[in-house]
């Protein structure tokens, strides 16, 4: 709890003060059919599987919670909640705490939803309970995100974008597998408590789904993660640049409205734009001066490499094309192709912007990192010629309300601090060696 901030302590006392004193007032339930919803929570929490999203855990204990709306009422689904103390998993006492408040507050708010609606497993019929279920589900789910949103916003353990765009994701997920709860109360009077043992199957096969998803999304975030390592092991002026230029795209692509899939291939494309250095001689990625012309067309074919390297990795599917022609230019002076406008494919438009802005504001071998001021003057004087004028306004709008983290430890430059530091623009051979991503000059 200390190593929270203030407003985030206060925020997780303010929940739970708010669960215990709904618990306090709560009336009589069921203590039988209690038993065996609290038995069928803490038996599903005990197989939570690991999500993609950092630091979270999913299982399907919920489904108890909303069988305890359909049969015991707002009280019986708010005690259902704080069957979360009991969790065998390994957390803090405040997390634990903080988790039966939160499903305690999201069970009795779901359970006054259901029952305003004059819903009752007793006297109505199945299908007259599929609509205020419906409603209770989805009050379920937006309540329990918002409230675990409040405590990472104020812990500043994720931003609003980062949570909007996992949000879509798990919400989709619990609202399907919430109707679960509906066929555990559907059975209730025909089977009792087989009609839970009869619905874990079906639960357990759906949290072991949920488990190979985040497993195969971290067998993919480790592969990209050893390449980007491998190419800035090589060339050790663009240590961190995948990491920046990746960050540097998603934030245009989220300006543009790109969400789900198509921004996840955005950040793929960011992170390995540069893989096709793998293919390139590290005498020429690391050499100090001007390249040969063999030498500079070698650089010129490092996005076609790249393909080459990772272009049999299904999951990258669009960012292939971002890889491969993010050297393109509007005005077709790019390359390996020269496409000229929308020739070159959008993924390609948006990391081009991106890359160059941190191509500007990096150190070089051959001069220092430019400003932050000097690098959107560059990327406003080139816009129309050289870079899509989308991407440019979408990066600068993005630029303006998240800002721009520069590199936290840049390399010593090679050369004496007072000799002249040669300027890029002044030659295109040695631009391109080391900037190949930054506009010609007029």
């Amino acid at each position: 709890m200390r190593e929270l901030p203030v407003a985030a302590r206060a925020y997780v006392i303010a929940v739970i003060s708010c669960a215990a004193l709904l618990l306090a007032a709560t009336r009589r339930v069921d203590w039988s059919t209690y038993a065996v919803l609290a038995t069928l929570f803490v038996v599903c929490d005990a197989m939570s599987a690991r999500l993609w999203v950092k630091s979270a855990r999913v299982s399907m204990s919920y489904a108890a919670t909303l069988a305890a709306v359909v049969l015991l009422g707002p009280d019986g689904a708010a005690l259902i909640g704080l069957c979360a103390l009991a969790s065998p998993q390994r957390i803090s006492l405040v997390k634990r705490v903080f988790n039966a408040a939160q499903f305690a507050l999201c069970g009795w708010i779901s359970g006054i939803v259901f029952h305003s609606m004059d819903a009752s497993y007793r006297e109505s019929r199945f299908e007259e309970l599929i609509l205020p279920f419906a409603l209770a589900l989805v009050v379920f789910v937006a309540v329990n995100l918002l409230l675990i949103a409040g405590v990472l916003l104020l812990a500043e353990r994720t931003g609003v974008r980062e949570l909007l765009r996992d949000a879509g994701t798990l919400s989709a997920g619990c609202l399907g597998f919430g109707w679960f709860g509906l066929l555990i109360a559907g059975g209730w009077d025909t089977l009792s408590v087989a009609s839970p043992v009869l619905v874990l199957l079906p639960l357990f096969t759906a949290t072991w789904a949920m488990a190979q998803t985040s497993e195969k999304k971290a067998a993919q975030e480790a592969t990209l993660a050893v390449l980007c390592q491998a190419v800035e092991t090589k060339d050790l002026y663009t240590r961190g640049h995948s990491e920046r230029v990746s960050r540097g795209s998603m934030m245009i692509a989220e300006e543009l409205g790109i969400t789900g899939a198509r921004l996840e291939a955005v950040r793929f494309a960011g992170m390995l734009h540069d893989v096709g250095k793998l293919g390139v001689s590290t005498r020429v990625l690391q050499k100090d001066g001007r390249p040969t012309e063999l030498e500079f067309i070698e650089i010129q074919l490092h996005p076609m490499r790249g393909l080459e390297i990772v272009g049999h990795i299904d999951f990258l599917d669009e960012a292939l094309g971002g890889i491969m022609y993010h050297h393109e230019k509007l005005d077709g002076r790019g390359y390996p192709l020269g496409l000229v406008g929308a020739e070159i494919p959008e993924f390609a438009r948006i990391i081009g912007v991106a890359d160059t802005f941190d191509a500007i504001t990096s150190n070089r071998s051959y001069r220092r990192a430019r400003t932050l001021e000097e690098g959107v003057a560059e990327l406003k004087r080139c816009s129309g010629t050289e870079f899509d004028p989308r991407m440019v306004e979408a990066f600068l709008r993005a630029l303006d309300t998240r800002g721009w983290q520069p590199p936290a430890a840049p390399p010593v430059l090679p050369v004496p601090l007072s000799a002249p530091v040669p300027r890029d623009h002044d030659d295109p051979v040695l631009r391109d060696h080391d900037d190949p991503e930054e506009p010609d000059a007029p």
